[in-house]
């Protein structure tokens, strides 16, 4: 096993995954400020998913006796629109489907078939991330902006029956 090569991939994810939890935390607050509760938790939920594959990455790198790179592959990008943040968060989904494929092939062909499973496990994940953010592609499409304005209204009518009900403190 070449372990230096299932280090540098390993590494490579790890950057990955670090920016798509800074890019969809970003998302998050900003579909958050905006009232769009459902996007702004699926954002939050996706990015801690990507904090867990991290955590699995490192995990590897250590038992491969390596160091462990935490520096993310991007910066933030600065999208505050909310198709364009789907439409990112899925393209960004289907390039990891891509390049974790072409890893776990690699650990493959270097006898590191621990690597090549974890990458393997990761694509799956990948995928199911991506699917979630088709799903929203559709429904943007399909219902164009009274998908987010329906998600508004909703979070107004919590804040109005938490009001009624006399509830302390206020939705975020």
């Amino acid at each position: 096993m070449k372990r230096d090569k299932s280090i540098e991939l390993l590494n490579l994810a790890i950057g990955d995954e670090l920016s798509a939890v800074h890019q969809y935390m970003f998302f998050h607050f900003h579909c958050d400020d905006q009232g769009y509760d459902l996007l702004s938790s699926l954002f939050k939920r996706i990015a801690i998913m990507e904090m867990l594959h991290i955590e699995k990455l490192a995990d590897r790198v250590l038992f491969l006796k390596g160091t462990i790179e935490m520096k993310a592959a991007e910066e933030v990008k600065q999208i505050i629109t909310v198709k364009e943040m789907i439409e990112f968060a899925r393209q960004s989904e289907e390039d990891a489907i891509v390049m974790y494929n072409n890893f776990a092939l690699e650990c493959g062909n270097h006898a590191d078939s621990v690597s090549k499973k974890l990458f393997e496990e990761l694509v799956l994940e990948e995928e199911g991330h991506y699917a979630e953010f088709d799903d929203e592609m559709e429904n943007m499409l399909k219902f164009g902006e009274q998908y987010l304005v329906l998600q508004s209204m909703e979070r107004s009518k919590k804040k109005a029956t938490m009001a009624a009900a006399g509830t302390p403190g206020e939705m975020a």
